[in-house]
Formats: C-alpha cells, structure tokens, sequence
C-alpha cells in the first residue's frame, strides 16, 4: 500500500481502532559478532537517513532506532507484530545490503511487555557490555531526540522512551551499579594491566579524544600512569584532553611514528575505516626489533584492520575480548544488579498497565462520540421550545447536559481503563460495542467530524508522567520520507 496522503492513515471520530503493539527487532554484542556489528551500525550510514528509510513501511506507525557499538535495535509501534516483524526485517537487509542468511540467526525480537523491559534494561546499563556503564543512557536519549526530531514517534513510543528514561535514572539514583569504573574504557584499561602488570613505567598512546577516548584517558591517569599520548584528527581536541590528564598531545601526522614509540596503543575514533592497516604497521613491527606490541580497538567500526593481527610480535584486541573483564566486573556487582532488575521490573509493570489500558481508548472515545450524539440530537429537537430562553438560560442547558454526560461516563470509562486483563478489556469493549452500536456512525456523527491534529510531543525530564498524546497511536510522516511501502 502506497499512501500520498499521511492523514489517509489517522482513524475518523467514531470508527473504533484496534490494539497497538510495541515491537524490537535488534543485534548486540550477546547475538552478533563485531564483523557483523560494524555491517549494521547505522552512525556510519546515518541514522537520520535510516530513520526516513525505515517511514517509508505503513505497517509501522511509529519507529525509532537505538544504534551503539554494541547493539542494533528497531523499535516500533504497529498493529500486527508479525507484518511489523517482516518490515524491520525488509528494512535491515536493504539498508545494509545484507542476505537474510546472515542476518536472521543473529536477530532478536520482543514484543510489548518483554520489548518495554529490554529498553529499560538497555537505559539502566543491565544489558551492556560492561554492566553499569552510563554512556549508554545518553544513548538511549539520543535516539529518542532523533526519532522525535524527525516526527518518527507518537504517543506510544514517546511514552515508552520517557519510561525507559525514568527507569534509568532510578538505577542510577537507588543503586550503586553505576559507582566506579564500570565502562568500556575501565575495560581496555584493566586488559592493558592483565597484559603487562605494573603500567606506571610504560608509553601508552590514546587514538581519539571523544568520549570513549577521554574516559580511556582518564583510567589511564588513575593507574598512575605519566606517559600518556593523545592524538586526534582534531588538534584542539587532543590538547584538551592532554591538559586534563597531563598527558602529551601528539599531532595526527605523527600518528605511525608514535605507535612505533608506544607499548600500548589503545583507539577510539568514530572513524567509519580503519585507520591503521598491515601495510602501515609492517615497517614498525620491523624497526621494534622484536619488541612486543599491543593494540586494543574498542572502535566500532573497528579503527585497526583485523589482518594486522598477524604480524609477529603483535598482540592485537577488539571490543569483543573484553569478555572477561565483563564476567569480572558481573561478579563483583551482582547484588546491585538484583536491585536494578527489581527497580526495571516495577517500571515495566507501570508502563504494562498504562499500555493495556490504550486498549480501552477506542471504545471510551467511541461511547463519548454516542452520548453526545444525543445530547445534542435531542438539544437541537427541543430547539424550538428553548429558543424562547434567554441565551444566558440556554448556555447554561447546554452546560448541564454536558456536565450530566461527563458524570455518567465518568465510572465506566475509569473502571474500563484500570483493567489490567486484554482478554477482559476485548470482552468489556465488545459488551459495549454492541449495546449501543458503537461501530455504527450515525448520520449527526458523521456531519461532526473533525480533523484530528497530531502534535508531537517535545522531550522532558519528566519520565513517564510526561505529557504524551493520546488521539490515534499513529504519527505522520517522517520529514522528507520517501513513498510508503506494505
């Protein structure tokens, strides 16, 4: 189905719409080795041109897509999983030019209660490499910024991102799972002192001065360690960052000459290539005399070709052998990690209730529609009885009469919206729908109809208790999106 018009899509006041579903499909550092990881990055390809893609599927109704290092995930709204399912699918193998073969093994997929609690253990650090560390909280709220930014978001996906934000930041606030060196950066340190023991007397020489590069930096200096080099396509950058450890920035041409000079390199671009190859290092090697080299690349994708490995006398490291210092780093902090699921659990329960009670909106707006439908059937009957009032009188019947629907409605509609069974919601929803029609527009609701204007919410602080619009659980189109597909 091809849509050229966004608005073809919002359901008319009076049609009752159906449930939607939250729905992931993603990779990580769990399901996916790093070859395949750096194939699916989309900060190479662009998430914003990834974003626009992925509008063009009408199964999804909304969309955002969460892009680290380590992981890979679609996010969407939809109303039937599986068609959701096969987009994200389509989407993933076109984007990234990939055969299915190769990418399906490795995929994982939640769905409503399962994919909110994935998402608020991704921002509460419970899923990362390295358990605890923060960065990836700010990453979570990028993607949502971005998503928003480009209208890919609606009233379930911004609910579920503000809720993932507010889960995070209980984990933070209640537990100490994020107290000390808990991040990828503590990790190629800590492998650097398994490697050589005592750091304090060795050259080391740090390739980026982003975050990753600064928070390596800064492990660096805690060890003890005097002989730091900091180099960055950016020199302003490198000097900085050398200040603030009272390391020595070194210029970006000089780049081989001192990895021949350093026992330890460790990069950190966000260079989409590899920045070192065999071909630059083999000469190195050569003038070392024999003299052990050891490179540890926590780039993604990867800054040192995987073929310099090879090399005699090199010991060469990627993300992924930080394994152990990830099972390490478990171990120590299991307890605050049962507090964490604790706190991800409730939170996701809250969000499962507000979720399930969407169920009931079609059905409570469509019993609204109908009752004043009535009222103001029978208002405009007795027109001609009330014309003889003053309009002071007559504003204030019409007043009355709204104020007696609001109140006849009022339990109903709440005891149908704290429901917390589907299946009993469906049964209340259809009890209601056949006694008083509900899917049967009668002629005065259809002359009343309105357009319905979707505004996208703007991002707080305020978690879940932010405002989030509720009309439709559909958003329009992603600025500049390309023609929709099925």
């Amino acid at each position: 189905e091809r849509l050229s018009n966004p608005q073809s899509r919002i359901p008319t006041p009076g049609t009752v719409r159906f449930f939607m579903h939250v729905l992931l499909l993603g990779v990580s550092h769990k399901t996916a080795p790093i070859e395949l990881r750096e194939r699916i990055d989309f900060s190479a390809g662009g998430l914003h041109d990834a974003l626009r893609a992925l509008a063009r599927w009408t199964s999804l109704a909304e969309h955002a897509i969460v892009s680290t290092c380590n992981r890979a995930e679609i996010y969407g709204a939809c109303r039937d999983p599986e068609l959701g399912r096969r987009a994200m699918l389509d989407f993933l193998r076109e984007f990234h030019d990939l055969e299915q073969a190769a990418l399906a093994p490795h995929l994982y997929e939640r769905l409503d209660g399962d994919a909110a609690r994935h998402l608020f253990r991704v921002a509460g650090g419970l899923d990362s490499l390295v358990v605890g560390e923060p960065q990836i909280f700010g990453q979570v709220k990028e993607a949502y910024a971005v998503a928003s930014e480009l209208q890919c978001v609606g009233p379930i996906l911004t609910r579920l991102f503000h809720w993932s934000f507010a889960a995070g930041k209980r984990v933070r606030t209640e537990t100490q799972l994020a107290e000390g060196a808990v991040s990828v950066g503590y990790a190629a340190v800590s492998l650097a002192r398994k490697i050589f023991g005592d750091l304090t007397r060795r050259r080391v020489l740090v390739v980026g001065a982003g975050e990753m590069g600064k928070l390596v930096a800064l492990h660096l200096r805690a060890q003890g360690i005097d002989r730091i080099l900091i180099t960055s396509r950016t020199a302003a950058h490198a000097h900085a960052l050398a200040n603030s450890v009272s390391g020595t920035a070194v210029p970006w041409e000089r780049l081989l000459a001192s990895v021949g000079d350093a026992d330890i390199v460790i990069t950190a671009t966000g260079a989409t290539t590899p920045i070192l190859a065999r071909g630059q290092l083999e000469g190195i090697t050569r003038s070392r005399r024999h003299q052990p080299l050891f490179l540890i690349d926590i780039g993604l994708p990867r800054d040192i070709e995987p073929a310099v490995g090879e090399l005699e006398d090199v010991f060469l490291y990627n993300i992924d052998d930080l394994q152990s210092i990830v099972r390490d780093n478990l171990s120590r902090r299991q307890a605050e990690v049962r507090r964490a699921e604790a706190i991800v659990g409730e939170e996701t329960e809250r969000f499962l209730a507000w979720f399930r009670s969407r169920d009931a909106i079609p059905t409570v707006v469509a019993l609204r529609q109908r009752f004043e439908a009535v009222r103001r059937s029978e208002l405009e009957r007795l027109q001609p009885k009330l014309a003889a009032l003053p309009l002071e009188t007559r504003n204030r019947v019409d007043e009355i009469t709204r104020l007696i629907i609001e109140k006849l409605l009022l339990t109903p509609t709440e005891q149908l919206k704290s429901l917390g069974d589907p299946a009993l919601v469906t049964t209340y929803a259809d009890a209601l729908n056949r006694l008083f029609s509900l899917t049967q527009e009668s002629d005065s609701t259809k002359s009343d109809r309105t357009e319905v204007e979707y505004r996208n919410p703007v991002e707080s602080d305020a978690g879940p208790d932010a405002e989030a619009p509720e009309a439709n659980g559909l958003r329009p189109a992603a600025a500049n999106a390309p023609p929709k597909r099925p």
